[in-house]
């Protein structure tokens, strides 16, 4: 959820004015009720103090993995119910108050991997790495500094300066890491992705400044960093050691080797997952079992197409998944992200749409519909539905969205 204009407006000059927890919670509260309306049940400081000491609530939090395809594992920490809450508002209001860095395109609201790619596209080189644990190499005072600085300013006083240590208590928890006990930011709790953005600035505006010496393009999605170009500076020591400063010596994060990888021209290039050699487009293996999918369903009937879709689904996702969703919302899924990266009026997208809308709502109006859409355009078939008034909600959601 995005605050508004005047939402943000107030909530910068309230949050300018923070001089201790009570005007924390005054805030929070507000905040609260902007999200939720004002019948919401508030925030009590007994609360924020509880959840704010680890010593008090030993189980903030419940850590468990999820299995990678290559074998690894991903470490989770989703926060208790009550912290939960507490942090989803607090993220609201850090939203407001800060702005991530234009070349950040991961947790920014209103941005997306479409426009992380977008600045790689059709470029002779694009470079990817990743940051090795990244939310765990951000600990409980680095967090703190963070608060301290622009725009929170939780600086210059004894009182600000506490509140800003508050903050980072509420924002980290102590995990076991490498044999130790470290405070860090939690990889699954909802302020972990913006607080990393905000400690991010300055690596953002270095490796921009990198990127400018050299004549690259940079962005950066959470801890995915991407460079192109039309030339190759990749393999220059000069440019490799001064990476290496940036990331490693100045800002104190980890390059992890193992997923750092120079993509040329003629071989397919991407950018967080999407294809970037002349447009941006998914990968061909995703339209590729869409089709697939929407052909049993076609030639097979429901029941043997879910028969189908579950064996394929477990296969690809159940070391991840378990439990599978049905069918039909996950190739709804998959279309609303197929529309983001190709757009509303991409051919394929139209296509595959109009097959699903066929399979999941199947009356004669929609057919109708469907059919006036692709001969007369969107306009024709909204006067035809409105006119007759016989589709389901579910096809006035669908169709609006088109």
């Amino acid at each position: 959820m995005k605050a508004s204009p005047d939402q943000q407006t107030y909530i910068r000059k309230k949050f300018a004015l923070l001089e201790s927890k009570e005007d924390l919670l005054v805030l929070l509260n507000e905040a609260k009720r902007m999200m939720y309306g004002d019948e919401c049940k508030v925030f009590r400081l007994k609360a924020l103090n509880y959840y704010a000491n680890p010593d008090f609530c030993k189980k903030r939090y419940t850590s468990f993995d999820i299995p990678k395809k290559n074998g690894a594992k991903r470490i989770i920490n989703a926060p208790v119910k009550g912290l939960r809450s507490i942090l989803r508002v607090l993220n609201f209001i850090l939203q407001a108050v800060y702005e991530a860095h234009p070349a950040a395109t991961g947790f920014v609201q209103e941005k997306s991997i479409v426009d992380n790619a977008q600045p790689h596209v059709d470029k002779h080189y694009v470079y990817n790495l990743d940051l090795q644990d990244f939310f765990h190499s951000f600990d409980r005072n680095r967090v703190k500094l963070g608060f301290m600085k622009k725009p929170f300013n939780l600086r210059k006083d004894r009182n600000k300066e506490q509140l800003a240590f508050f903050l980072s208590c509420l924002c980290t928890h102590p995990f076991k890491i490498d044999g130790n006990i470290k405070t860090v930011l939690p990889q699954g709790s909802p302020t972990s992705p913006t607080i990393s953005n905000i400690l991010c600035r300055d690596l953002d505006r270095r490796l921009k400044g990198l990127a400018k010496r050299f004549n690259l393009n940079f962005t950066r999605y959470a801890d995915d960093i991407t460079f192109s170009s039309s030339h190759n500076v990749y393999n220059k020591n000069e440019f490799q050691s001064e990476l290496t400063r940036i990331i490693e010596e100045d800002q104190l994060l980890k390059i992890n080797p193992s997923k750092t990888r120079l993509q040329k021209t003629g071989f397919r290039q991407e950018a967080t997952g999407l294809v970037v050699n002349e447009k941006i487009n998914v990968p061909k293996n995703y339209t590729k079992q869409l089709r697939m999918w929407l052909y049993y369903w076609e030639k097979y009937g429901t029941k043997k197409a879910e028969q189908i879709f579950t064996q394929d689904y477990l296969k690809d996702k159940g070391h991840v998944k378990p439990d599978h969703p049905e069918m039909e919302n996950v190739l709804a899924g998959k279309l609303e992200f197929l529309k983001m990266v190709k757009g509303t009026d991409d051919p394929t997208y139209k296509k595959l749409q109009g097959r699903f809308l066929k399979l999941s709502m199947g009356s004669p109006l929609v057919d109708r519909v469907l059919k006036v859409w692709d001969e007369e355009g969107l306009n024709k078939a909204m006067e035809l539905y409105y006119e007759k008034k016989e589709s389901s909600e579910a096809l006035t959601t669908t169709i609006l969205t088109l």
